[in-house]
């Protein structure tokens, strides 16, 4: 068995059972398998795979198939190497991915797996921590923001509207940036968003969200302003701009939507560290919590497929409301 292009798909031997295909048929199931991960996945998987078999290459040893006992070594020599136990994690699901792709068991669930399972389990609890959390651009915090976004210019007029309707919305910023004109319904309470793909939607089923007028913070108002000035009647919402301020056809980078989140929160006069695209749909999530807004409601806007997660939330905007030792302290 031998590997079309990226080593995705399996391309059958004169040997093996399959008949010989043609390499249109082989680059068409290729993109298919390819289509199964997320793009950002599959960026990631083949820098781990790099990784991994270049360990290998070192050690003059094939990378596939690979023996679980040598996995763990090398799982340990990059833990040992200060790599977090989450990118661990994320190289033993992409050697299994990888190996899955050549038509071999993947490591993890191979004979003698178990030593390969202990030994990420040792990595995490050796070297695992608290996930640093961002800070949350709850209503507050975003107003303050929105008012350090001076003039009228199309990039602040683009860079409101991207932090406020973000908020608004608590889309991720993968599904801000791919947010099209088309997928956006005004009704006379404000605006229907469809997302058509998501991360906890690689099906692409879709679904529809509303976001209100608002009275303050104005979401839907700042990205019809944006649209408008633009000159935006179909597409991407929120496109890349040149230097010179000029709109381009292409949609900004989900690593842009950080940047101008950060960028404005330190001319807020907060820190700039604290704060990533992430801050926009935690918000979100903060602000509701305290307004005493349901799970379930917020489910409706955020998707989240968990309620315990959103009950995290819910937890930390009451950690003080009604405490136990609030008679007496």
């Amino acid at each position: 068995m031998t590997l079309s292009g990226n080593a995705l798909v399996p391309v059958p031997d004169a040997g093996d059972a399959l008949p010989v295909l043609r390499i249109e048929e082989v680059e068409q199931a290729r993109e298919y398998a390819d289509a199964s991960r997320a793009a950002s996945t599959r960026r990631a998987y083949a820098s781990d795979w790099s990784r991994f078999t270049a360990w290998c290459s070192e050690r003059n040893i094939p990378p596939v198939p690979a023996d679980p006992r040598l996995v763990a070594m090398f799982l340990s020599a990059e833990a040992a190497a200060g790599t977090s136990p989450r990118t661990v994690a994320r190289r033993m699901a992409a050697i299994g991915y990888y190996h899955k792709q050549s038509g071999h068991q993947p490591p993890q669930r191979a004979p003698g797996a178990e030593t390969l399972l202990e030994v990420l389990a040792g990595i995490r609890r050796t070297h695992g921590k608290p996930a640093a959390k961002k800070a949350a651009a709850d209503a507050d915090i975003l107003r303050d923001i929105l008012r350090a976004i001076p003039g009228d210019g199309l990039r602040a007029t683009r860079d409101r509207a991207l932090i406020a309707f973000g908020m608004a919305s608590a889309l991720r910023r993968s599904e801000l940036v791919a947010l099209r004109v088309e997928d956006l319904v005004r009704t006379p309470e404000g605006m229907r968003v469809t997302i058509a793909r998501s991360k906890t939607d690689q099906e692409a089923e879709g679904v529809t969200i509303a976001v209100p007028d608002g009275r303050r913070i104005r979401p839907v108002g700042l990205l019809e302003a944006w649209l408008s000035a633009a000159g935006i009647t179909e597409g991407p919402v929120f496109r890349r701009m040149t230097k010179k301020d000029r709109v381009t056809n292409d949609p900004m980078s989900d690593c842009a939507v950080a940047r101008a989140v950060k960028h404005h929160a330190k001319a807020a006069g907060y820190p700039s560290a604290d704060f990533s695209g992430h801050s926009l749909r935690a918000g979100f999530l903060t602000a509701a919590a305290r307004a005493g807004a349901s799970v379930f409601k917020m489910q409706e806007v955020s998707r989240h497929k968990s309620l315990e997660v959103l009950s995290g939330y819910v937890r930390d905007a009451e950690l003080f409301r009604d405490h136990a030792g609030s008679e007496f302290l």
